[in-house]
């Protein structure tokens, strides 16, 4: 990849659109910041007792506001979670769409791809217990803005990289490795340590390039 093909990317209308996740477009001052206030209340109390032990009682008085606020505000409790996962995406998101290499624009397509794959299992393991308090019924999980916006990079870097046949299908495996409930079985459950899911996510990743034309 080229200087030339970042800009491009960042200025997909799609990325663009998707980058923004469960945010009005346009709040008040003081709107936004109850938002930020609560949100804060929340990540405090995940990572002081884990998504799973986190109620919207809890979060209503850590920001010391009524319930009913929280519940106007967010919905119900997936509701919370979802925008908390919302606020993480949304830094996450910058870092691979426009941050500094090799994860952002300004190095080959392939060493992106590596990038983007390690990037994010670290975040996904750092954010795990929330992501997978957050995780939608399966036939929606591919349907979530976060899901499209990764789909359309991967596919995009994969594309650039020179990737033959159903680059798209080949997106969608790929990604599959990085299924949060995949990551947590690997993680937690067969004791696989980071370094060594992403050494598989780096064999993938290059395999998916391999045949390329000139690889």
């Amino acid at each position: 990849m080229n200087a030339h093909s970042a800009p491009q990317e960042r200025r997909s209308p799609g990325l663009r659109e998707l980058t923004v996740l469960g945010q009005p477009a346009r709040e008040r001052s003081d709107a936004a910041h109850n938002r930020a206030r609560l949100l804060d209340a929340a990540t405090s109390l995940v990572r002081e007792l884990g998504a799973r032990n986190v109620t919207m009682e809890a979060v209503a008085s850590a920001a010391k506001v009524g319930k009913g606020t929280l519940f106007r505000r967010f919905g119900d409790r997936e509701g919370l979670m979802r925008a908390l996962v919302d606020h993480a995406e949304q830094e996450y998101q910058r870092a691979f769409l426009s941050g500094p290499p090799p994860l952002g624009p300004g190095t080959a397509a392939s060493e992106r791809l590596a990038a983007f794959g390690a990037s994010t299992i670290c975040h996904t393991l750092d954010h795990l217990d929330l992501y997978l308090a957050a995780e939608p019924c399966v036939e929606r999980r591919h349907l979530i803005p976060a899901s499209t916006v990764r789909l359309t990079h991967v596919t995009t870097l994969l594309r650039q990289a020179g990737a033959s046949g159903d680059v798209e299908a080949l997106a969608h495996a790929l990604l599959g490795y990085l299924d949060t409930a995949l990551l947590h079985h690997l993680h937690v459950r067969r004791g696989f340590s980071r370094a060594r899911i992403e050494k598989g996510w780096r064999e993938l990743a290059d395999r998916a390039v391999l045949a390329a034309p000139g690889a």
